[in-house]
């Protein structure tokens, strides 16, 4: 074994006892394995992933703490376009109707809010960033359905009638 020499199982059963999460879990029972005799490369193979990302783990295990190894360092990710005061300012938009903006249009869809980001702050994002920023600001995708006060009388009648004779059971007509 090349690795791990410092690092008990004892410490790492341990750790692992401490831990949350898949990622920091699944690579304390690696180095267990390790540990016990399984190879790099066999280790690669029942996890799914390259033997050098093992390599790393056991390297990082080395040289720093456990909880600060098992770990990934926070990634940030792409910058939001909106500061965080236009985020504000558009969330709290979308808790009123389109109309009280200026659209006309009953309720707020992806393609409008896109409409409106570009118009207000000069902003381009994709249909499906939209709803993703949509539901951030707590609004939620309903279908409209048609209600039985809309339906046609005659067709209203007529299916009740059918129900009735079916018994309560859908039948094809």
């Amino acid at each position: 074994m090349d690795h791990l020499d410092k690092i008990s199982v004892r410490d790492l059963q341990q750790a692992l006892d401490e831990v949350e999460g898949k990622k920091p879990t699944q690579r304390l029972m690696a180095a267990i394995a390790y540990k016990n005799g399984v190879s790099q490369t066999e280790l690669a193979e029942w996890y799914g992933i390259q033997r050098r990302t093992i390599y790393s783990w056991l390297k990082r295990l080395e040289q720093e703490p456990l909880e600060q190894a098992v770990r990934d360092d926070h990634r940030s990710g792409r910058p939001r376009k909106l500061s965080d005061d236009q985020q504000t300012q558009f969330e709290e938009t979308l808790q009123n109707p389109p109309t009280k903006t200026g659209y006309d249009a009953p309720a707020w869809t992806p393609a409008l809010v896109q409409r409106y980001l570009d118009e207000t702050f000069g902003v381009d994002y994709s249909r499906p960033s939209c709803r993703r920023l949509m539901k951030e600001a707590g609004l939620s995708f309903q279908k409209p359905r048609r209600t039985a006060a809309e339906s046609d009388p005659e067709d209203r009648d007529e299916f009740h009638d059918e129900l009735k004779k079916s018994g309560g059971r859908w039948t094809q007509r």
